[in-house]
């Protein structure tokens, strides 16, 4: 009977050695948890929770985090050894990296006026894996949140440092799955048509589709073509990890049409890096050929004479 031979892994080894260090000691949050940062992030969800508002609101669990993070001037209380960890996976050619999953645990509501603090550990360190992005190791950190001593939830961080896989030729367009609650939205884009949702009860518009009104919960609608005029309400420049179907840096925006709903598409027709909040954009069509046939979707390019200096 054989058995697979082991591999020993040095570099594995090093790192696990990180395992238990503090990542950060004694960290304060930069601002105490406040009615404008919570508004902010409900408009942002679109969470219409009246927990979050009113005269006694507390933050949306899911904000643990947000008190937490050092902003573009650099996190407080973060100690040497994460960055020796990261420096580590760098030298080894692993100079890659992308979030990949996070786990939150709440024991109390956080309420305004609250002042955080935080302590982080890395917590572990995997072996090496091969991923679709290539190869490299999971690094999971966990930061235990307090007020006054007295912790109040949990953050579980992980992401993955990598040495990016070669890339391989251009593949096709992924294709939107279609079924039965938006097959009329594909169809209408198929048609150079961009249909909303309407609610024929409470007449509120809606996208993306769905079965029945979000508002009313009426099941009947009918549809009104958007004239194709929006501006940009938010929007990511993606870099990583680079799909083969698609060249980066290229921006995925949210796209805040005329008629008030708001839907996900690429802004174009300016470079990635002058795209700003605010800009207003034109409905377009592109058609994509493939072994499947044309693939119609619609993007937003920037108004010609509008892209930011």
């Amino acid at each position: 009977m054989s058995t697979a031979e082991v591999v020993p892994d040095p570099l594995a080894e090093r790192l696990r050695a990180y395992e238990g260090r503090p990542a950060a000691v004694a960290g304060v949050g930069k601002d105490p948890v406040n009615e404008p940062m919570i508004r902010h992030w409900c408009e942002a969800m679109g969470d219409t929770n009246p927990a979050y508002g009113g005269p006694e609101p507390i933050a949306p669990p899911t904000m643990l985090q947000a008190w937490t993070m050092g902003g573009l001037s650099g996190h407080q209380g973060r100690t040497g050894a994460y960055d020796e960890l990261l420096a580590l996976l760098d030298a080894a050619g692993c100079t890659s990296v992308v979030a990949t999953d996070c786990e939150q645990e709440y024991l109390r509501p956080l309420r305004p006026g609250d002042r955080v603090t935080f302590d982080s550990v890395i917590e572990s360190v995997s072996d090496r894996k091969t991923t679709g992005l290539g190869t490299g190791y999971f690094v999971t950190t966990r930061t235990d949140v307090r007020v006054d001593g007295t912790r109040v939830g949990t953050h579980r961080f992980r992401i993955l440092k990598y040495a990016p896989a070669r890339r391989k030729p251009a593949a096709p367009r992924p294709r939107p799955v279609v079924g039965r609650d938006n097959a009329g939205f594909w169809q209408g884009v198929a048609e150079h048509r961009l249909l909303i949702q309407r609610c024929t009860d409470c007449g509120t518009l809606r996208h993306p589709w769905l079965p029945g009104c979000n508002a009313c919960g009426c099941p009947d609608w009918d549809t009104v073509e958007a004239s194709g005029a929006g501006t940009v309400y938010s929007y990511v420049v993606m870099h990583h990890p680079p799909f083969p179907a698609f060249d980066p840096p290229y921006v995925v925006g949210l796209v805040e049409l005329a008629e008030g709903v708001r839907m996900v598409s690429n802004v174009t027709g300016v470079p990635y890096d002058k795209v700003r909040i605010g800009l207003p954009v034109r409905l377009e069509f592109r058609t994509y050929e493939d072994a499947e046939g044309p693939l119609v979707l619609p993007v937003f390019r920037v108004v010609e004479g509008r892209g930011a200096g």
